[in-house]
């Protein structure tokens, strides 16, 4: 399975960015996609995920209400819609698909 993800970028405190992962190849393997992110100096953590064989959701405490993840036409595309961004949302943001399938990760950059 490979990953492609786009949307990160630059964005002042209070705006908004969504990102996209796309799946492709052996995605009949995958039961849930997800995204994660990384902050400079701190461990991963995760962010949201979406179950496709449960059509359930998650998202850490930091996020909710803030952050949207849902899928695209097909069942191997996902997005997550971030709105009212803070700082402490930088990172570099991965989409993991199933249970080890990982993007190249995209920079969110978010200004004070």
């Amino acid at each position: 399975v490979q990953l492609v993800e786009s949307g990160g970028g630059l964005v002042q405190a209070g705006g908004s960015l969504r990102l996209s992962c796309s799946a492709s190849g052996r995605t009949f393997t995958i039961n849930a996609m997800g995204w994660y992110r990384q902050a400079p100096g701190k461990d991963r953590e995760g962010v949201s995920c979406l179950s496709i064989t449960e059509n359930s959701t998650y998202y850490a405490d930091s996020v909710k209400g803030r952050f949207t993840i849902s899928r695209g036409n097909t069942k191997t595309t996902v997005f997550l819609q971030m709105n009212d961004l803070k700082p402490e949302d930088t990172g570099v943001y991965y989409c993991k698909a199933g249970p080890n399938y990982w993007g190249q990760g995209t920079q969110v950059t978010v200004s004070s």
